[in-house]
């Protein structure tokens, strides 16, 4: 876990990559979380390769460093993965409506299952689903919350 201006920001991993990215509130109620979520996982909090990972996106979070394109080992659906790489590829400080993202993905009227994607991020930051807005304008939803996601995209403007 680190301490960032986001909130507390938790991460997991396996050696091939992140599996796991949360921000909230506190590191009690995030790692009893996670060990619901993956409760035969052995834990290992002074892993060499997760610690540059966890030091990497904070630092991002904080505005010290670009946005970090880290290993990941997440699984999902074929369509998941397919928005979730569309993600990875909108430039830092830029972003893109849901509809925007079916499109580059070929599939151009699935914007909500785009959005349910994008809900569905395991890997907060590290598949950076801030970057996509509603076509209507606005922020959107995001599920580490709408404050968190104008701070971030407030954060990329900067540059």
């Amino acid at each position: 876990c680190r301490k960032t201006s986001l909130g507390t920001l938790l991460i997991a991993g396996t050696p091939k990559g992140l599996c796991l990215v949360r921000l909230g509130s506190g590191e009690k109620a995030l790692e009893a979380d996670l060990k619901m979520e993956f409760p035969k996982a052995s834990f290992h909090k002074e892993d060499t390769a997760l610690a540059k990972w966890a030091d990497a996106l904070a630092a991002y979070a904080e505005g010290q460093a670009d946005w970090p394109l880290l290993p990941l080992d997440i699984s999902g659906t074929a369509f998941q993965a397919k928005v979730w790489a569309a993600l990875r590829a909108i430039p830092r400080g830029q972003t893109a409506t849901y509809g925007d993202i079916a499109k580059a993905i070929g599939l151009p009227k699935a914007h909500r299952a785009v959005a349910n994607a994008c809900a569905a991020n395991p890997v907060a930051l590290a598949v950076p689903c801030h970057r996509v807005l509603p076509a209507s304008g606005g922020t959107g939803g995001y599920r580490w919350g709408t404050a968190r996601k104008k701070k971030l995209l407030a954060l990329e403007e900067q540059d």
